[in-house]
């Protein structure tokens, strides 16, 4: 897991406490909103996002930067590629 501290962010898209398979399906939709090279973040509550995540974005073509945890959610964070 890659920890990362601060990263900027073009837009985020919000699961907390929003139930499964939710942190698979939106952040592909949302990512069809951004420009090549943009970044969105992704906030949950949901332990199985930090693996689900990542090889959501391998699998898909788009790169994983990190995770950044807070004290309430983690952040994920996303870049557009495709």
């Amino acid at each position: 897991m890659k920890f990362i501290k601060d990263q900027q962010s073009h837009d985020t898209l919000d699961l907390v406490c929003r139930s499964c398979p939710l942190h698979l399906m939106e952040p592909g939709d949302k990512l069809n909103c951004l420009k090549k090279g943009q970044v969105l973040e992704v906030l949950t509550d949901y332990d199985g996002a930090l693996v689900d995540i990542p090889n959501w974005c391998e699998k898909c073509g788009q790169q994983f930067l990190g995770i950044e945890e807070d004290d309430d959610c983690y952040k994920l964070y996303i870049k557009k590629v495709k």
